[in-house]
């Protein structure tokens, strides 16, 4: 499974699905695999963050760039491990902890008023004024119970998610 010209076998197909926790049948991981293998140009055995912006819906994606971070350099386990976030079949806590890894920059498992704010930024563009961006967030967390001063956990952001009625699936096309 190093070089995506070679095909998968029987055996790397369960590796996959177990790595993923069985979130895609077998013929999916076997259309994800002629998709990893258009997007690694190179034949690398990695898709590179350049090769991710080279998929329109991702480089129009407002927060495409905080997830280049978490994407650059993924091997085919790990980019199917990223997209089963976005199965049906997807724990809830498996889908917060993706959101929460978008808000937390630094990586310090930690995600603060700052960090909320970037991400409003990011998502708002030149919609909304600093003053406005600040408000919003500041409302945000005092509705939530928490000061602006306040670092949330990835236990916080279950809690706060769980309230929402989250939904984050993308159908995988079988040919």
């Amino acid at each position: 499974m190093g070089s995506t010209s070679s095909m998968l076998t029987q055996y790397d197909i369960e590796d996959v699905q177990e790595h993923c926790n069985q979130l895609f049948t077998q013929r999916e991981i076997v259309s994800l695999y002629e998709r990893f293998c258009q997007l690694d140009r190179n034949g690398k055995g990695f898709i590179s963050a350049d090769e991710f912006m080279s998929v329109p819906e991702f480089a129009v994606n407002p927060l495409s760039q905080r997830m280049l971070r978490m994407l650059d350099g993924l091997n085919f386990k790990d980019f199917v491990a990223l997209l089963s976030v976005f199965s049906a079949k997807a724990s809830f806590p498996h889908k917060v902890e993706f959101i929460f890894k978008i808000y937390d920059a630094d990586g310090d498992g930690k995600v603060t008023w700052n960090d909320v704010l970037e991400v409003l930024q990011d998502l708002s563009g030149p919609f909304l004024s600093v003053e406005q961006r600040q408000e919003v967030v500041n409302q945000a967390f005092k509705e939530s119970g928490y000061s602006i001063d306040y670092m949330l956990t990835l236990q916080d952001f279950l809690q706060l998610w769980d309230k929402t009625g989250l939904t984050m699936e993308v159908e995988v096309p079988v040919d």
